[in-house]
């Protein structure tokens, strides 16, 4: 779920996010305990000073400068399936020039390494990647940055009021942990990973700024409060009064004054001109700020707000139109620059919607699903059942708006209609088998899934075209994301054959092993920070005004391989029915995707590439995987039984 730095069109995908997308770590849960006992990887150690969550923070290890010839053969490697053979050798010739002794990359990473060897340096990229891929980005974040979530129905609470309140209740329970850093840290193949991006979930906000945006992070103590959207207007709720966290009734009955106070009547759509391009939103806030004294401290109880909950009056039933309302609603409801924006219908269906730029997919993904799984598990604490009385009452935040600001609205809802008219959605829930079933055909969920969107596309294109996929890098300081190049010669060698009616299946899913083993190493080696892209990303970013860009950097196809015609990202849970964000190149696809026990889900966003033969092409590359290693599973079974068999013919005798 993350975007290019080198086209034309940047976005995320959560994410990703893209959330982000995002190949998420596995998640170890265990007890303090349990993690006192355990054994970390060389120089991790516990500062309990620093609580739970932090504790491994300050021992975790800084994201380390691949070599400079790794980096060239890796990056050789995958430019041949995407090239021709004359293109290729050029950027061969190109690649070599740049790596060769007393070179231009060497004198580049002697700059980068001695970055990176600066003790006031937590992260070489970090601060690079923070502003470049997101703060300077002058896109809209709605669209190009956001990426959302689709919760499963809660059927005991169909009221939109009560849903609001269970998730409200959940999100603050979590919250909890986040403020006190009593939050177990994630851990990575055993080992304890980044949770500084944490700090960026709660009382936090993107603000719009001339040239380059920034985020605003706000005292938890001072500013207990959420803001409830409804009908275009935004109310503030006390989440805890007199030391004490409302109960999940006392939460409803805010929620349901709120459904009164709001009526039936629309108000102009402040939150639209969260929507619009940067550059806009700048010139939009300071109208805004000119048009009332009063407006500043409004925008700050929303900016400051521990999150943003929206009563949407739509009432999305498939999975579209559920997978639209949370990813980017009506345009109007909403204020996008929150981190974290949780999303109730009319019928009592939820979702979520991120804002990507501080924090990748992974801690929102962990909230949510422990949400969820509280809520549908019953094991929540709502508190008591009878509400106070006397509470404070929501407060709704009146802004006063002028002729200028009512004609910036209208400026941003029409380019909010025209951005969402540009985008096609479509969402592929595959019931046919899921991870249970890929654990026996012996294959990594994650792999798999990367097979099936490469077949997928082979099948609509007939070749395979750049593509991108997150892998997490949490490993280290300040750690976000690499990129897994995923098209590889041994990718390429097995679309082909499956596509070959003269191909064997034996010889087929020999070609599936390895393309299905290679993609596992790239995406071990991206998670170490040993991949390609931001390490030739940070040669470029130490070039000094005035100097030569090498030819690497200007051969095309530099700009090419990291055109993501497909870009990926993985984030599953059993308490989402979707996950998604847009595509990153107008050419090509956002393609997210969740692994489930029994399902496979696909959310397919593009700028209308003709999504629904994707969907059904990725449906019967899916098909064609589980008949593949099917007739490997069954031949498996029978030579188990037959050497059963003998075995009990020979203990008879």
């Amino acid at each position: 779920m993350l975007r290019s730095l080198s086209t034309t069109r940047h976005r995320l995908p959560f994410s990703q996010l893209k959330l982000q997308h995002m190949s998420a770590p596995t998640l170890v849960r265990h007890n303090t305990a349990a993690a006192a006992s355990a054994k970390w990887a060389p120089g991790i150690k516990e500062d309990n000073s620093k609580g739970a969550m932090l504790r491994f923070e300050e021992s975790l290890p800084t994201l380390p400068v691949p070599k400079l010839a790794e980096t060239a053969a890796k990056y050789l490697k995958s430019l041949h399936p995407i090239l021709s053979e004359e293109e290729f050798k050029k950027s061969e010739a190109a690649i070599r020039e740049f790596v060769k002794p007393g070179g231009e990359g060497e004198k580049l990473q002697k700059r980068l390494v001695q970055r990176a060897q600066d003790p006031t340096c937590q992260n070489w990229l970090a601060e690079w990647w923070d502003s470049g891929a997101y703060m300077a980005y002058r896109d809209p974040v709605v669209f190009f940055v956001s990426y959302f979530y689709a919760h499963k129905d809660d059927r005991l609470r169909r009221d939109p009021a009560k849903r609001a309140a269970a998730l409200t209740t959940g999100v603050l329970e979590f919250k909890k942990q986040v403020d006190e850093k009593t939050l177990e840290p994630e851990y990575m193949k055993g080992s304890p990973i980044a949770m500084s991006s944490y700090k960026w979930a709660f009382n936090a906000c993107r603000i719009p700024a001339e040239g380059e945006d920034y985020s605003e992070k706000y005292d938890f103590k001072e500013h207990k409060h959420i803001v409830v959207v409804r009908k275009n207007k935004f109310f503030k709720v006390l989440h805890e009064v007199d030391g004490k966290q409302l109960s999940a009734a006392e939460l409803e009955a805010q929620f349901k004054l709120i459904y009164q106070m709001a009526g039936t009547e629309r108000a102009p759509a402040i939150g639209a001109l969260t929507s619009d391009y940067r550059d806009n939103w700048v010139k939009s806030r300071s109208a805004l700020l000119s048009a009332s004294p009063d407006n500043a401290s409004l925008i700050k109880q929303i900016e400051a707000a521990s999150f943003v909950v929206s009563l949407d009056d739509q009432t999305p039933v498939t999975l579209e139109e559920q997978a639209r309302q949370y990813w980017h609603g009506d345009g109007a409801n909403r204020w996008y620059d929150k981190p974290l924006h949780f999303v109730v219908c009319e019928n009592g269906k939820s979702g979520f919607l991120g804002e990507h730029s501080m924090m990748d997919g992974t801690p929102t993904w962990r909230m949510n699903d422990w949400v969820c799984r509280q809520i549908a598990e019953n094991k929540l604490d709502y508190g008591n059942p009878t509400p106070r009385t006397g509470l404070p009452k929501p407060e709704e935040l009146k802004f006063a708006i002028n002729e200028e600001v009512n004609e910036k609205i209208k400026s941003a809802e029409a380019t909010f209609e025209k951005l969402k008219s540009e985008h096609d959605l479509r969402v592929l829930n595959y019931q046919g088998y899921g991870k249970n079933l890929i654990k026996k055909f012996k294959c990594s969920p994650d792999a798999f899934a990367q097979m099936v969107i490469q077949l997928g596309y082979y099948k609509m294109y007939g070749v395979n075209k750049p593509t991108y996929e997150s892998a997490a890098t949490r490993a280290y300081k300040l750690g976000r994301t690499e990129t897994i190049r995923t098209v590889t010669d041994d990718v390429v060698a097995w679309c082909r054959a499956m596509e070959d009616s003269n191909a064997s299946v034996e010889r087929k899913i020999e070609l599936f092993r390895k393309a299905a083993a290679t993609h596992v190493r790239l995406t071990v080696e991206a998670s170490a920070g040993q991949g390609v892209d931001r390490h030739l990303y940070g040669l470029k970013k130490v070039l000094k005004e005035g100097e030569a860009t090498p030819a690497i950097f200007q051969d095309p196809a530099y700009s090419y391989s990291s055109h993501w015609f497909l870009s990926t990202s993985q984030l599953s849970s059993e308490y989402f029915t979707g996950y998604g964000w847009g595509e990153v190149v107008s050419d090509g696809y956002g393609i997210a995707y969740m692994v489930n026990g029994d399902s496979l889900n696909f959310n397919i966003v593009s700028k209308h590439l003709q999504n629904e033969r994707m969907w059904y092409h990725l449906r019967e590359a899916a098909d064609d995987l589980k008949e593949m290693l099917g007739v490997e599973l069954r031949e498996g079974e029978k030579a188990r039984v037959v050497k059963s068999g003998e075995a009990e013919v020979k203990m008879k005798v």
